[in-house]
């Protein structure tokens, strides 16, 4: 198998194993933390792999797989705020050189972040960083793209209204 079809044949199986994986539970925080856990162990040169979930006009730190990170990022700052403020996948090839970025990890050297959204409503991103400069494509864009879907999917509507809440209930 050649490079360029690896990634594409390993994005089908993580298809597979998500659904697979999230296919008897509907919890938010449950499918969030087994997303970010299937991610750090099938993804080669990623050292975090997590959510961060949006409450008022910040990103809070979420289930994850990696060293401590930031626990608040405000909307519009670094890569995961930009993301959820443009609505958009953001791929950064080297971090080091994305205005505002902020350097939760200092081995983070490229990043990528998916913005999770219902019905319109950004209410979290999927953060990816690697040790290596030039890590994730276009081709990573679209795999996880195609995995926040199923996430989305797979979870219960009331736990992702709760997600986005700004004052959860104790």
């Amino acid at each position: 198998m050649t490079p360029a079809q690896a990634k594409p044949k390993l994005y089908d199986e993580l298809q597979r194993k998500l659904s697979a994986l999230l296919q008897c539970e509907r919890d938010f925080i449950a499918n969030a933390a087994n997303f970010s856990a299937l991610l750090y162990q099938s993804l080669d040169s990623v050292n975090w792999a997590g959510f961060y979930i949006q409450r008022g006009d910040d990103l809070v730190l979420g289930p994850f797989q990696g060293q401590p990170a930031c626990v608040r990022i405000p909307v519009g700052k670094g890569v995961c705020g930009t993301a959820a403020q443009l609505r958009q996948i953001v791929v950064v090839p080297n971090v080091h050189e994305f205005p505002g970025h902020i350097a939760c990890d200092s081995a983070s050297k490229s990043e990528i972040v998916v913005p999770v959204v219902v019905v319109d409503d950004v209410i979290a991103v999927l953060d990816v960083d690697s040790p290596l400069i030039g890590r994730f494509d276009d081709e990573d864009a679209a795999g996880l793209n195609t995995l926040v879907e199923i996430f989305v999917a797979a979870s219960d509507p009331v736990e992702r209204r709760n997600a986005n809440d700004t004052n959860p209930k104790s």
